[in-house]
């Protein structure tokens, strides 16, 4: 209940800000303190060439001065994000490359064009997410939702991440890397975590197969950032929970916005009325800017400075599910993804 509270009002955490908190305000003070030169990376879906979260954390980071990488499948959208952008802020330097995110092929070629670039890496947001409403497969044969929300976001930082680590050490700027996931990732069951069955499922269920991937970014997140201590890289990773955010991908998630509506309504059922719920459900949902806030407030502040392997939402740490914080579990899927890039690229990853 104090949670739900808390949300609804939108009452300040530990860092200053809370639920209603934009983009815009978590990084207001920051255009004159960033190392300059900054240079982030930002994966798009771009169904709508105004809307989105990846395209507000692109219009927000270019408004403090980084220097944004749009990868995107929809080329033509994405040159309409940064039309838009450079429309609010001609100075923005925006640069857009392709990438589907479910090709492990596209992705190698995307890393390839934008390491040839020789641009520093200082941030990499992993942000683009994927709803599949029926059981499909990707070009890899991989279940689509998985492939794109963890498998794709997997390899990108692989082959990223030694960009990211001679970047940070060449300028001493910390490098950041930010997994958008989700607080259904407390909806999976260890008994549901099948790293084969997820791949390839008999029976699909389009709730569970999002969830399930949010939980594995959540994953990967506590492994690479154990890995990136254990060689003292100066790069953290750190998770994000956007929030319910009223964007046109709503539509595509009704399973889980009533499920996650609930969750708060089942709360206050006692003691509100049944119209009350219906304003109360109204509330919940956040506008593009407020769920872009989270994943910026990490990625700029000097607050998350140091801050590695933690799950935050509502620009605050969180608690995350038991199994999120099981590192042999964590461990175990890190080595299976791993073993899969290779067996199929053939490509030599880190150590």
């Amino acid at each position: 209940m104090k949670g739900t509270v808390r949300y609804l009002a939108g009452i300040a955490g530990q860092s200053g800000y809370g639920s209603k908190s934009t983009a815009d305000q978590v990084t207001q003070d920051y255009s004159s303190s960033l190392h300059p030169n900054l240079t982030a990376i930002v994966t798009v879906m771009c169904l709508g060439a105004t809307s989105g979260i990846g395209a507000e954390t692109a219009r927000v980071l270019a408004k403090r001065g980084v220097r944004v990488v749009i990868p995107a499948r929809d080329l033509r959208k994405a040159a309409q994000v940064k039309k838009n952008i450079q429309k609010e802020h001609p100075e923005a330097e925006i640069i857009v490359l392709e990438i589907d995110l479910t090709s492990f092929a596209s992705i190698r070629k995307f890393c390839t064009e934008f390491l040839s670039l020789d641009i520093p890496l200082n941030i990499l947001i992993n942000n683009a997410g994927k709803f599949s409403q029926k059981l499909e497969f990707s070009e890899d044969k991989f279940e689509m939702t998985f492939a794109t929300n963890y498998l794709g976001h997997f390899l990108l930082t692989e082959l990223l991440l030694e960009k990211m680590i001679e970047t940070a050490r060449q300028t001493g700027v910390q490098g950041r890397i930010v997994n958008v996931s989700s607080v259904i990732h407390t909806w999976v069951k260890k008994d549901n975590f099948s790293f084969n069955r997820m791949l390839q499922p008999k029976h699909y269920n389009a709730t569970q197969a999002y969830a399930q991937s949010k939980l594995a970014n959540i994953m990967h997140t506590k492994e690479l950032a154990k890995q990136m201590k254990a060689i003292d890289a100066n790069v953290t990773i750190n998770a994000v929970h956007p929030g319910i955010v009223k964007t046109g991908i709503i539509r595509d998630h009704k399973g889980i916005i009533t499920g996650m509506l609930n969750q708060h309504i089942n709360i206050v059922k006692t003691v509100a009325s049944f119209y009350s719920l219906f304003f109360i459900a109204s509330k919940l949902l956040k506008t593009t800017s407020q769920g872009a806030s989270t994943t910026c407030y990490v990625a700029l502040s000097s607050k998350t400075e140091g801050v590695t392997g933690r799950y935050f939402a509502d620009c605050n740490e969180s608690r995350c599910s038991m199994l999120a914080n099981d590192d042999s579990e964590a461990h175990k899927l890190w080595k299976q993804t791993r073993a899969l890039v290779y067996k199929r690229l053939r490509v030599q990853l880190r150590p």
